[in-house]
Parts: structure tokens; sequence; C-alpha cells
């Protein structure tokens, strides 16, 4: 019986042994033979992304394996739920590691989740595999065992820079969570934008536990910013609510424009249609997800599906860009899992203590870096696209940008960096930032319209005179927007031209309900910084006061402030008006060196020269009357002394050059004299309290007030070039003016139509010329001011538009030079060279002369008296100066000029009696000219025998 029984229960565990594997045959024949490889899954499991990518895993691994039955291994998922919290998270990694040694870690969702996680992973060599945690700066290269199996979010900020400055958004507005994910963005957010000069005007940081009150009051501040442009990196709970309030603030209403980052375009179809609602007309940019075979069958698996997954995640209605990239992860880990032969493989040290957040007892995965290294190169083609890690993440390719216009999102265009822009991705378009936007479709904007938001709303002052600079034409008494035109305007639209991107603008005349100026250029200025207007563009000067609310580009007119008055028709008329070529200073400094010449003359040839001797009322006579005879060459008197002659040569030379000058200054004055202004002096027209006009609503009023002390009694505004004319033709006794204030531009442009009778004068007052005016800060003003150079240098495109409006006018000679007010007479600091090189002569030709006078009489007087004081040496060396000098005078009477008696009645003698004459010399009858010391002359006939008893015989 023990026998029977003993083979009884045999057959009995055989027939079962066989029944369960007859069983097991049909469904899994190879599931006894796998190895179980724990994979921890740690995520917000409440948050819409957890929910989906929970959901995607699961659908992955089945998919998986059902795909490939043969292989060894098999993944076992481990969720675990973090929340929102990144202890949670890391206690949770912490858990999953000593716990269930698993030998990956899916996750954690957040960037500051996996910061945390990351570390842990390092230390017990887990790879950790994040396709949600974005921020750029948390790096795989930081940490060797940290994968991001998506992209980073500096990968778009390329996409979106080329996006600001293909519609020419100059300036943006940043909102951003403040969280790791938000802020890690913003660097590189903001070095990009500063490449393209756009200007980040407010940075807008919505932590993600502010309730909506909070949220509501950073809108309203935004909203009071002029700046209308937003860009938006944030996650889904919080941009949801985001949103809502911001349609509730009237901020998605005409005028206002948003883009989304990829971390908020990623999820739009999990938020509910009232949030889809406000976000009509964002755009939004987010990677390109290729379509294939395998997508379109996930997707039709997932719709049948959707009914029992709804149970978790009501929201969910279509595929998800986190959910696909979990996805991927699934099949990657899966790969790389079989393809590191991870059998039998374990952690190397045993988790021995018994608290579960032991960090000193975490063992070490001893596959760990294998298995690291088999997941980064791993590749294959998933349902997100190609699935290749480079540098531990994943590199896009495309992205493509769309708008939300109901509850569909619209392509609107396409992305690349190798190609920019495209409509479509077979398009051939080539990166061109200019025009860039033409590669796109046209979006639809916030309040359902087409016209670019943020479009620059540029003020236009309205003006009756100077039509040549700006002019208003109303079609009709019920047109509000008139044609405007003139040579601000046009050149405008060349500065626009040569911008680098679009510069969308609408101009607003500054007029009341009258259609004329609303108030002054400084009031309409003044409107930039209340924010009626972004700009000003037409006649506006620069000024200091002006730039206290307003930044300036570079001027593209003439600068200053000048005056002009009525030409003069009467001054050759004026009596004395031979004078004026020389100053009085000249006039009086000529007189002085003329006197100072004669002098020296009369002392270097008293004593030597007969013609400078005689009574002291004819020496002084000759001392006048031999310098002045010099200015006509016409001086008889011959000097001897050769210092006399030095001085003369210097003092001729002067002489010439003075004529020479005084001729060329009263030819010109009389020639050009009807060129002269009436008035040339400010300070004349002041302290005769003439009027002064100026052009109504210009600065020029304050200049005249304040820097030139007008009193405003004093001030008359005109309008145009007519009423200009009319004010200086009645003068100032005649309820005219005596001269017109305003800037250069509007004089040239007075002066070509009334040259004849008008002409610029005094000094130019300094202003920087017409400029566009902006709100300050504004990163326009670069912009404009390189474009401004751009045109005014280029003298063809300059050329035709002064041509235009400026061409046809009668132009005066020489417009641009203006009179002195110091008048043409010439001064004694036009000569100041000639009158030291002939004072040092002739000082120098007297001091010598003096020196050998007194070195050679000295002695003398002397020996003859030495008790004479030195006082007294000086008489009587004055009285021995004024006497001859005796050798000079010797050699002269020796030279005795000897005439014969005419005789009329005899012939005239020949050769023969000349030369007997001669040899007799001694006879005959002579005529001999004495001087006396008094000057007076005798004469005296000797026959040759009385002459002869005169001279002494020798023995």
């Amino acid at each position: 019986m023990a026998n029977q029984k003993n083979l009884f229960s045999f057959l009995s565990f055989l027939l079962v042994t066989l029944s369960l594997s007859l069983c097991l045959w049909g469904h899994e024949p190879l599931v006894m033979a796998k190895e179980v490889i724990p994979v921890g899954v740690v995520l917000d499991l409440k948050s819409p992304v957890g929910r989906v990518a929970e959901s995607y895993m699961s659908m992955a691994r089945s998919d998986f394996y059902a795909v490939n039955p043969n292989y060894r291994t098999r993944l076992t998922l481990f969720a675990k739920d973090s929340g929102d919290d990144v202890i949670t998270a890391a206690s949770t990694a912490l858990d999953l590691m000593k716990n269930k040694e698993v030998q990956a870690i899916i996750g954690p969702q957040s960037s500051a989740q996996a910061r945390f996680v990351t570390e842990l992973g390092r230390k017990a060599q887990v790879p950790i595999i994040s396709f949600s945690a974005t921020s750029p700066s948390l790096s795989p290269s930081q940490n060797p065992f940290f994968i991001r199996a998506t992209h980073d979010d500096s990968t778009q900020v390329k996409a979106i820079v080329d996006i600001v400055r293909a519609f020419g958004w100059w300036e943006i507005v940043l909102i951003y969570e403040d969280t790791d994910y938000g802020n890690g963005l913003i660097p590189y957010m903001m070095d990009a934008l500063q490449e393209i000069d756009t200007r980040v005007s407010y940075r807008s940081q919505i932590h993600p536990s502010s309730n909506n009150t909070e949220i509501s009051e950073e809108l309203n501040k935004l909203k009071a910013n002029h700046t209308r442009i937003f860009l938006v990196h944030m996650t889904a709970s919080l941009g949801s609510k985001l949103f809502a309030l911001a349609k509730n603030a009237g901020m998605m209403s005409e005028g206002y424009a948003w883009i989304l980052t990829e971390g908020l375009s990623s999820l739009l179809d999990p938020m509910s249609s009232k949030v889809m609602d406000s976000m009509q007309g964002v755009l939004g940019i987010r990677p390109y997800l290729p379509p294939s075979k395998q997508l379109k069958d996930f997707e039709r698996k997932w719709k049948r599906n959707l009914t029992s997954i709804r149970t978790k995640s009501k929201s969910i209605t279509s595929l998800n860009f986190f959910g696909l990239w979990a996805y991927d992860t699934i099949w990657a880990l899966a790969m790389a899992v079989e393809n590191a032969s991870m059998v039998h493989s374990s952690f190397l040290k045993q988790n021995t203590s018994n608290n579960s957040f032991d960090l000193a007892t975490l063992g070490i995965f001893e596959m760990g870096t294998r298995l690291r290294d088999t997941i980064l190169s791993t590749t294959f083609q998933g349902l997100s696209g190609n699935f290749h890690l480079v540098k531990g993440q994943l590199e896009p390719s495309t992205f493509e940008l769309f708008n939300v216009i109901g509850k569909t999102e619209r392509i609107i265009g396409y992305w690349t960096r190798q190609r920019g822009f495209s409509k479509d991705l077979n398009g051939t378009s080539e990166r061109a930032y200019s025009k860039s936007k033409d590669k796109l479709k046209q979006p639809i904007w916030p309040g359902d319209t087409t016209d670019q938001p943020s479009k620059l709303r540029i003020g236009v002052p309205v003006t009756s005179g100077f039509k040549e600079f700006l002019k208003m034409e109303w079609h009709s008494p019920t047109d509000d927007k008139p044609s405007i035109s003139g040579f601000c305007i046009d050149l405008f639209h060349a500065v626009q031209e040569a911008l680098p991107f679009p510069l969308p603008h609408e101009f607003i005349p500054y007029m009341n309900k009258h259609r004329q100026s609303n108030g002054t250029y400084d009031q309409l200025l003044y409107q930039i910084k209340n924010q009626v207007y972004d700009a000003v563009v037409g006649d506006t000067a620069i000024v200091a006061n002006r730039s206290l609310y307003v930044d300036f580009t570079l001027p593209y007119t003439e600068s200053g402030v000048s005056m002009v008055v009525l030409v003069k028709d009467d001054e050759n008329k004026n009596l004395w008006i031979f004078l004026k070529p020389l100053s009085i200073n000249l006039w009086l400094t000529i007189g002085a060196a003329f006197i100072f010449t004669g002098l020296v003359i009369w002392v270097l040839e008293h004593r030597v020269n007969t013609e400078f001797r005689g009574p002291p009322n004819q020496q002084l006579g000759l001392i006048f009357w031999f310098s002045f005879s010099t200015i006509a060459f016409a001086h008889r008197e011959k000097v001897v002394n050769n210092w006399s002659r030095f001085v003369l040569i210097i003092w001729i030379f002067v002489v010439l050059i003075l004529t020479q000058s005084y001729t060329a200054s009263l030819t010109s004055i009389l020639t050009v004299q009807r060129l002269q202004p009436t008035f040339v002096d400010v300070k004349e027209i002041k302290k005769n309290g003439y009027f002064v006009g100026y052009q109504n609503h210009s600065f020029v009023e304050g200049l005249l007030i304040k820097q030139l002390d007008f009193h405003k009694s004093q001030l008359k505004p005109y309008s145009t070039p007519e009423e200009y004319h009319e004010a200086l033709s009645k003068g100032t006794h005649n309820g005219g003016v005596a001269a017109i204030f305003d800037e250069i531009p509007y004089i040239k442009l007075f002066l070509a139509k009334y040259c004849s009778r008008y002409t610029m004068v005094g000094p130019t007052y300094k202003t920087d010329g017409f400029g566009f005016a902006f709100r300050r800060g504004s990163p326009l003003v670069p912009h404009i001011s390189r474009a401004i150079l751009n045109v005014t240098q280029d003298r063809d495109k300059i050329g035709a538009i002064e041509q235009k409006y400026f061409g046809s006018q009668t132009t005066c000679e020489d417009q641009s030079a203006t009179i002195s007010s110091h008048g043409p007479s010439l001064g004694v600091d036009n000569f100041r060279g000639l009158f030291l090189i002939a004072g040092i002569a002739s000082v120098v030709s007297l001091l010598v002369y003096v020196f050998n006078f007194f070195y050679s009489h000295w002695s003398t007087l002397g020996n003859n008296n030495p008790a004479n004081s030195c006082w007294s040496k000086l008489v009587e060396m004055a009285k021995h100066f004024d006497k001859k000098d005796p050798h000079t005078f010797q050699r002269e009477e020796s030279r005795v000029h000897v005439v014969a008696s005419p005789n009329i009645f005899e012939p005239s003698p020949s050769i023969d009696d000349m030369q007997i004459h001669s040899r007799n010399s001694i006879e005959g009858t002579y005529d001999v000219v004495i001087h006396d010391d008094n000057g007076s002359l005798s004469s005296s006939s000797r026959h040759g025998a009385a002459s002869m008893q005169d001279v002494p015989h020798s023995s």
C-alpha cells in the first residue's frame, strides 16, 4: 500500500507539472527564464505631466516587450509619488535605492528635484534619467550619472530670438516661474536678446504658490508698462492661472503679443477649454514631432484606452510631448538593460542599516557605469523622433511655431538652425532677418486681428508754416487721418528702410478737435513720457531740457540758432566811410609810428646833413613832413647816415604794406557794403528795447528769455516765412521787429525766398539740429541713429530728398556764411609784426648812434673841465649835438660845387677851351656856394690872383 501511495503521488505530481507546462506554453513560454530589472519612477503623480507620463510609460513597457518577446530582461517599474516637494523626491529616490535596489531611476519631474536626486545617483552610481527636467543650469556634464531624455531649454532660445527679430520687436517683458526651471533659462535669454539689441524692459517673477490676487497685482504692473510683448516661461499649472487672469485684466486684446516657451507649449492639451479660450492669439514654440506609422498606431491605441485612462486624468485628450519622451525613455532603458547584459547584477555593498535614510549605508551599483554608457550610445526611431543623446541629452533639429485659434493650434511655420524660418519643411528659404517674417503664415493676434501688435505710435507736430519740412493734408472734412508728407517724413521712411528689421508704425497728429496744434513742441515731446506716443517724428530740435524726458537720435540737419535781420542799403553814403578800413587804434598807432620814425631820422641826420638843420620850427616841421611824405614816397630830402638809410628802408616797407591793406579794405567796403546788416549785435537790440521775433511753439522762446535775457514783452511769435518777411520789412518803428531768431534750417529756407533783403548775422547759439525723439532707454535709438548716418552719408538718397523739397527754391550765394558782429575794420593785431620790426630797427639804430656820439665826445669834455658834474657834461653834450659834425662838413665843403658864371652872349666853350680851363683852374672867375651855421646861403666872386693870396705858401 505504501508503494501504491508513492506511485500515485509521483503520477499526480507529474500530471500537475505537465498540465502547468501545457498551460504556460501557449502564453509566454520564456517567462520563467527572464531577469527582472527593478527601475524606480519618481514623479508628481497629481500633476498633468506626472499623470500623463505614468500612463505612457505603462503602455511603453507593454509595447516594447510585445515587440521584443525574446529579450532576457524585463523592466519592473516601482512608481513613487514625489509630490511637488524636493525633500520628498530625494527621500523617495533614496528609499528605492536602498530597499528596492533599483538599477535606474526615471525622473524626478522638476529640475529642482533632479538636482538633489542626481547627487544620490552619483554616490550610488545609479543612472538618473529625466524626461522633464529641462533647466540649463542642470547639466549632464556636471554629473555623469544624470541623463536628460529631453531637450535643454536653452536650445529653443535661438528660435525665440529669431521670432522677436522677425517681427521687429525691440522691447520685451519676461514672465517666468520663480523656480529652478524658470530661472534657469533667463540668463541665456537675456544674452541672446542683448545680441540683437532687444531690450528687456521688465522681468516678472511669479512663484508657483502665488494666489490669484498676487498674480493680478503683477499683471496690473505689466499693464501700466508701455511694453506689450510678453515671453512666458512657466509650467502648465501656473500658466493656466496666468492667462485666465490676463484675460480678465484686458491684456489679451488688440495691441498685445504673447510668446510661449516649450515648457508650456508642449502641454497645452491637458488644459481646460476655459484656459484655452483665454489664450487666443498667443504664439508658441515647441519641438517638431515628425509623423510616423509607429506614432499613428500608438495614437489609435491611446484613443481606444482613453476611457479607462480618464478615470485617472479627465483632462487628457490627445498626444503630449512629455508623455512621448517618457514613452521613448522606457524603450531606451529596456534596450540598454538588454544590451548591457544586466543579468544577476546587484549592489556591491548590502544595506544593513534599519534606517531607510542612512546615506552612509547606501550601496554602490556595480553595473551602473556600464548601464549609463549603454544608454548614452542607444539610438532608435522613437515616437518623439530620433532618439540620439548628445552630451547626455537630446538635441532637437526642428521647432514648429503655432498660433492658438479657438480650440486648435494652427501651425504657422517651422524653424531650423540651418535655414531659419520656412512655411513648410520642404522649403528652401534662406536666412534673411529683415524679411524673415514673410517666411511664416499670417498669425491671428490677440483681439482677433492680423495687425501686428506693438506698432510704434509716432506723434507728429501740426504746423502752419515751413511746409517743406512737414505738411498735413485732409482730403475731406470727415477724414480723421490726414496724409502726412515733408522732408522729415521722407527721411524717416528712408531710415526705416535702412533698418535691419521691420518697424511697424502709425503717425498720429498732435492736434485738437479743430485740427490745429494741441500745444508746443515741448508739450508734444512730453507725451512720450506720458506713454501717449512711443516716438515723435518731425522738425524737433535736440536741446538739453528735452533730453531729461526723451532720448534723441543723431541729428539729421544742421545745428544751431541764429538771427536774421534786414540788410542796410545806405551805408555807402556815410561821410566818414574812408576811415572805416582801419580801426581807431590802428589809426593812432600809425600816427605815433610816423612821428617816432621822423624823430629818429632827424636825430641820425641832424649833425651830418644840412637838410636837417635850421631854425627849430623848420626842423619840427621837417620831422612831420619827412615821415608822412613817405606815404606817397614823395620825400625829397636825402639821407647821408647809413643808419638812417637802414631805418628808412624798413619804414618804407611798412608803409607799403599799410597802404596796400588800406586800399584793399576800402575797396571791399565800397563794393560789398550793401550786404551789411542793420544789426550785428544782440546787445544793441536789447539796449534799444526793440522787438524780436521767433517761430511759434518753438523752444527758441525759452532761449531768448533764459539765455539772451530778453523780456517776454519784447518777443513776437510768427509761423510762416511770409510773416517773417512782413515783420522785418516794417522795421523797429512800424510795428515790426529788429530781428528774427530761429533755427538755421528754417533761416536758410527763409533766405532762399528773400535772400536779397535779409542776411543771417551774429553768433550761432548751440543746438544739435533736428532729430527723432523716443522714450528714455528705448533700444530703438541706436538702431535709428545708425540708419540716419547711413542715409545722410549717402549723397544719392539724401540728395534726392533735399531736391524734392528744397531744390526749386532760389538759393543765395554763400548763405551759410554769417557776417561778423565785429565789422570789417583792420586792427593793430593785424600788423603787430610789422610795427615790431620797424620799432626794433629804429631803436637799435638810435641807440648805436647815441652810444658812438657819447663815446667820442665824453672824454673830451672831461679833459676840458674835470670838475664839471655829470649833469653839466650832459648839458654840454646836448649843446655839442646841435653843432655841425666838423669832419663831415669839411668833407662836404672840400667838394666845392663850382659853376662858371653864365653868359648868354658868349658862345659855349669848346673842348680845347675846357681842357685849358681845367689845367688853369685857379684862373678866371668862380662862384663858390657857402653854407653858414644857420643854414643861410652866401656866395663870393674871387679872381684867381686874389684867391691865391689867401692860400698859404710853403717854403
